[in-house]
């Protein structure tokens, strides 16, 4: 259905949102992302104590690493959330631009790994690298947590126009 200009686009069609509220993929997402987040936390910090003192590499590459393995359970469940809510495994119009962006923080993540893997950097590249992955990461959370806003502010009004009343 075409809006006409200027008229607010619903994130979620009704029978979208009943697929999202239906979905076990959705739980999972609410505990991956919060998860994802505190161990991004804590390998932050470790990054950051290596690049300030030289001291505690193997733990920051460990946590990067964990971090990433993180990442990607996020995104392979999040993927199939998309299909079930969208029809498509990626790149649903209502999400475009935050999987396009979660395409880069995978690139940056999976850089890391092979970097880490095959020794291409030292201790301090590596650790520049996971912080540029970091950084992607960061910005691509705020993407996806502004829509979540956007779907809980959208939602009361959706569903009284959709005459499907209160719950």
């Amino acid at each position: 259905m075409r809006r006409r200009q200027g008229q607010h686009q619903a994130l979620y069609t009704s029978a979208e949102r009943q697929r999202r509220d239906a979905s076990p993929w959705t739980l999972v997402q609410g505990i991956l992302a919060p998860l994802q987040f505190a161990v991004f936390l804590v390998s932050l910090g470790l990054v950051l104590r290596t690049l300030a003192t030289g001291q505690g590499a193997e733990a920051a590459n460990a946590s990067v690493v964990v971090k990433t393995l993180v990442l990607y359970a996020i995104m392979v469940t999040g993927s199939i959330w998309e299909k079930v809510v969208f029809g498509r495994y990626l790149f649903a119009p209502a999400f475009f631009w935050e999987d396009v962006f979660s395409m880069l923080v995978l690139a940056l993540h999976t850089a890391y790994l092979a970097a880490l893997g095959f020794g291409f950097l030292g201790t301090q590249g590596l650790l520049i690298l996971a912080l540029a992955a970091y950084a992607t990461y960061l910005i691509n959370a705020g993407q996806f947590l502004l829509k979540l806003r956007a779907a809980r502010l959208e939602a009361p009004t959706a569903v009284v126009l959709a005459g499907e009343g209160a719950r």
